[in-house]
Parts: structure tokens; C-alpha cells; sequence
């Protein structure tokens, strides 16, 4: 029986981000948020409990790449695709950037515009560096490349920002058509970039041996405290420049 334990948590993350997905697509971005969350803690206690109970093996593995996909795959990319989307009336409505929206083979009253798929992107990133992920060795004590749940992370915390933070120059950044747009394509170049990115996991517990893993939690500890719901793209940035400086002059063998 205790074999299966890690895989209904997974099943859990597979619900949660089903109906994250739910509440992406009818526009509630700050459900959709939630569930994600859910989704990434579901995720991180499965992979924990398979190894306490020593169950951990390929069903597994799979299973937890088919909910992630979901959780981390498509809801993050439909989020971005729904900022996009309210972006570009926010500033047609404005007077601006009209040559933004470009109807889709002209069918623009029953297909989106062109320029809201790019957070699609997301999404297609998402499934291939799952995909790499399963066959990849290498990744076992570190990552290479951004994880999806830090991925989905970043997405999520874009419209919680605009909810609950009062920092106009942000919210103005967030709303930006052109900033959505780089940081859809940064984030899905960054999950599959041959980038060594350093594990949360420790071997021990000595400063010496976990200097870069301490100095991120006490820095990610200190921004959340102070900048609240900002801290978290900020976090996720925080841990690809600590990652590139500890493994600065380091070649990834392929």
C-alpha cells in the first residue's frame, strides 16, 4: 500500500492544477494562483515521501511529469496568455499600440489575436523541458535549466502583484505588452538552457559545503518579508544569477 502514497500526492498536483487550469481559463487569475501552489506543494511532498518510504520508481516519474505539465505547464502559460490579453486592451483602450492586435487570419471575432498565443510559449517550453527532464541523468542532485514550478512560480506572482501590491512603477512594468512578451520568451529559453542551476537538496548541513544554498534562503527570506508578493520574480531571478556565479567557469557535459 505505502507505494502508492507517492503517487495520489501526484494525483493531487494533477487536481490542483486542473482546477487551476479551470480557474485560468474563466479569466480568475488569483484562483488559478492558489491552485497552483497547492499543485507545487503536492509536488515537492511526493518526490519527499517516495523517499522516505524508499518507493520511489518509473510510474512514479512519469506520473509526476504528467502533473506537473499541467500545473506547471498549462496553467502558467494560460495565465500568460490572459495577462497578454488584458494588456492589449488596456492599451488599445488607451490609445496605444494598436498595431498590437493583429487578427488571426482574420477571424479575430472567434480567435484570439495573434499577439495573445505568445504566452503559449510557456507551455510548449514547459512540455519539452519536462520531456528532456526524464531521460536527462544528469539532473538528479542539481538542475540544468529552470525548473517548471519556478517557472510557474514567476508567472503566478505576475497577477498577484497587480492585486496586492501598491508599487505603481511595477504595475505599470507588469502591464507592459512588451515586457510580458520578453519575459515569456526569457523563461521558456531559461527551462531549457544548458544552465546548471543548484538543488535545494543538502548532502549536509555544514556552511562551508552549502554557502550559495544558505545565502539564497537567507536573501529569499529577507525579500519576502519586505517586498511581500514582488519578492517572488525577484527570488526566481535571485536563483539563476547565484547558480551561474557558483557554477561560473563550470562546463555541463552533454
Amino acid at each position: 500500500m505505502k507505494k502508492h502514497i507517492p503517487n495520489l500526492l501526484t494525483l493531487g498536483n494533477l487536481f490542483s492544477g486542473t482546477v487551476a487550469t479551470i480557474y485560468a481559463v474563466e479569466g480568475s487569475l488569483e484562483m488559478a494562483a492558489l491552485f497552483v501552489v497547492i499543485g507545487i506543494l503536492f509536488d515537492f511532498l511526493d518526490g519527499f515521501t517516495a523517499r522516505i518510504l524508499n518507493v520511489s520508481g518509473e510510474l512514479g516519474k512519469q506520473l509526476d511529469s504528467l502533473a506537473d505539465m499541467v500545473t506547471s505547464g498549462v496553467v502558467p502559460g494560460i495565465i500568460m496568455f490572459r495577462m497578454i490579453e488584458q494588456s492589449n486592451i488596456k492599451f488599445t483602450d488607451g490609445g496605444f499600440d494598436e498595431d498590437l492586435v493583429i487578427p488571426l487570419f482574420g477571424m479575430d471575432e472567434y480567435l484570439p489575436n495573434v499577439i495573445y498565443l505568445i504566452g503559449l510559449l510557456l507551455t510548449l517550453g514547459a512540455c519539452y523541458r519536462l520531456a528532456k527532464f526524464n531521460i536527462d541523468f544528469r539532473q538528479s542532485d542539481s538542475f540544468i535549466g529552470l525548473p517548471t514550478p519556478a517557472m510557474s512560480l514567476f508567472v503566478i506572482s505576475l497577477p498577484l502583484i497587480l492585486e496586492y501590491s501598491d508599487f505603481e512603477i511595477v504595475h505599470q512594468l507588469i502591464t507592459n505588452n512588451y515586457f510580458l512578451i520578453i519575459v515569456t520568451v526569457l523563461l521558456t529559453y531559461l527551462m531549457n538552457a544548458e544552465i546548471p542551476l543548484f538543488s535545494l537538496k543538502f548532502k549536509d548541513y555544514a556552511v562551508k559545503n552549502n554557502v550559495i544554498k544558505y545565502l539564497f534562503l537567507i536573501i529569499s527570506l529577507l525579500m519576502i518579508i519586505f517586498l511581500q508578493y514582488i519578492s517572488i520574480p525577484l527570488i526566481i531571478i535571485l536563483y539563476v544569477v547565484l547558480s551561474v556565479i557558483s557554477n561560473y567557469g563550470t562546463k555541463v557535459s552533454i
